[in-house]
């Protein structure tokens, strides 16, 4: 147990975690026999401010937040970092206490892929581009995953970041294809003071790589204006490949202009668009987004 302090009385009171789906889906149904509705906040653990906006978006619209922390195998490939991902469940859950959080579920992964587990959930299209392509296990990892937990908690709405955007568009076309009543709640993405967006894997960045990380966030934004002015997207895109490169990063998996609902290639200016990018810094690979209003 995590203690938290309770806001109407200042008393430490224990943040339950529960770890098999019996006990969460107990602890869900006398919070619903008491007429309160549920958000859920699914995480890999690793915990930082970011999934913080998420618990605390989730509290400020649902009576009852459940976090989940769980490190998903199904969305590493071989050659990722599914055994060096950071973990400090004790860390996570003081963390998720201290922002509101009311249930914490860390399942085993046995829990979650019992032995003979064979199903898998893919969403097609969505998951073709951008990070897809260059993680091709990836999203359907998420999708297995997330379908998983969304049918042991039945919560009213669940919270994911905009700085996972391909993600976020991923679930929403789960749950709206398979007629899943969720309500999908995607929460701006935070960021340190000098723009880099919070990841768990920069907890891998070397000092000098951490002084080079937040020329990605400002190419995104050099980019996006050069965009609204009118410059073509084409030229615009290799200028900040090569700001990029100038910058030090060691391979950039995509810098690219997409449409936002649909992931379509934006090629004119004027329009509705957003900016993504992959990149190598060291040994992180970091991801960010950029919205270009029309």
């Amino acid at each position: 147990m995590s203690l938290r302090m309770s806001a109407k009385k200042g008393e430490a009171i224990e943040l339950p975690i529960v770890r098999s789906i019996a006990d969460l889906r107990s602890a869900i149904a006398l919070r619903r026999a008491a007429g309160e509705s549920i958000g859920l906040v699914p995480t890999m653990g690793a915990l930082h401010e970011g999934h913080l906006a998420l618990v605390r978006a989730s509290c400020s619209g649902m009576d009852c937040t459940v976090a989940t922390v769980l490190v998903n195998p199904l969305q590493f490939s071989p050659d990722e970092d599914f055994e060096s991902y950071p973990r400090n469940e004790a860390g996570d859950a003081a963390m998720l206490s201290e922002a509101g959080a009311d249930l914490l579920y860390a399942p085993a992964i046995e829990e979650i892929y019992p032995e003979g587990f064979s199903t898998k959930v893919e969403v097609t299209g969505l998951t073709d581009v951008l990070c897809g392509a260059f993680r091709p296990v990836h999203f359907s990892g998420v999708a297995t995953v997330v379908t998983k937990l969304f049918l042991q908690a039945l919560p009213d709405a669940a919270f994911f970041g905009e700085k996972d955007y391909q993600q976020v568009l991923v679930v929403r076309r789960l749950v709206r294809d398979l007629d899943i009543p969720i309500h999908i709640e995607m929460v701006p993405t935070v960021r340190e003071a000098d723009g880099l967006a919070l990841s768990s894997r920069n907890a891998y960045l070397t000092a000098e790589e951490r002084a080079v990380a937040p020329k990605l966030y400002a190419t995104l934004n050099e980019m996006a204006m050069a965009i609204r002015k009118g410059n073509a997207i084409a030229e615009t895109i290799a200028i900040g490949e090569a700001a990029l490169r100038e910058a030090g990063f060691r391979s950039i998996d995509y810098l690219d202009v997409r449409d936002p609902e649909t992931l379509a290639r934006v090629e004119v200016s004027g329009r509705p668009a957003r900016i993504f990018a992959a990149v190598h810094l060291g040994k992180a690979r970091l991801i960010d987004n950029l919205a270009i209003p029309g």
